[in-house]
């Protein structure tokens, strides 16, 4: 894939519970991004199916999915979505959330990504997220996220495998964000970085506000 070619990206990142699908949805929504959540990919898949079967095995261990089958259904769920016309590559900014989340995945996404910036949700406080996921299992009954045990594991393999994913980034291409405030005052900030990107891909399409 060529530069040209490569989908103009937004990465969300940040620990479980941090918000990252919060602030997804709300970007989607705004004209000029497109937001594309590997959870909710993956939570949409056939269990019955064989790559059904594997990310539900693994995920409800609090494990990740392997790192080549990931990328799969990423970009099958990604070229369905650009058949469906409901993201226009050349146009819109993909707002990608849980990808890449291994340093083998950043080496596998980066012939289909141009990473224009990386929000990075912010919070310190690990029990109180812990506590937002367990409200979050109740409200959507998200079996995955019903389980402290496996929330913590969950954790463990955030810090051991997606946070060194941040430094094979170049540092001026993140920003961070606190994620402990409402979703409008974490929207706020997100907005704010987010606008001279928007902009500067307007002005290379040769568009205007």
């Amino acid at each position: 894939m060529s530069a040209n070619d490569q989908y103009q990206t937004v990465l969300l990142f940040g620990a479980p519970g941090a918000g990252k699908g919060t602030q997804g949805n709300i970007l989607g929504h705004i004209p000029g991004f497109f937001h594309l959540s590997c959870g909710e990919v993956f939570r949409s898949l056939d269990i019955h199916s064989p790559e059904g079967k594997t990310v539900y095995e693994t995920t409800s261990q609090g494990k990740f999915v392997p790192d080549e089958l990931t990328i799969k259904i990423w970009r099958k769920s990604l070229e369905g979505q650009v058949a469906l016309s409901n993201y226009k590559p050349h146009e819109d900014i993909l707002i990608l959330d849980g990808l890449p989340r291994t340093l083998e995945q950043v080496e596998l996404v980066k012939e289909h990504i141009n990473v224009r910036r990386i929000l990075y949700l912010v919070c310190e406080d690990e029990e109180a997220m812990i506590h937002r996921i367990r409200r979050r299992a109740i409200r959507e009954n998200r079996v995955d996220d019903a389980n402290e045990s496996i929330i913590r594991q969950r954790y463990e393999v955030f810090h051991e495998q997606t946070a060194p994913v941040l430094d094979s980034y170049p540092s001026e291409l993140i920003s961070q964000i606190n994620a402990m405030g409402s979703p409008s005052e974490v929207l706020q900030s997100v907005l704010k970085e987010l606008v001279p990107v928007q902009k500067a891909h307007y002005r290379q399409l040769g568009r205007k506000f």
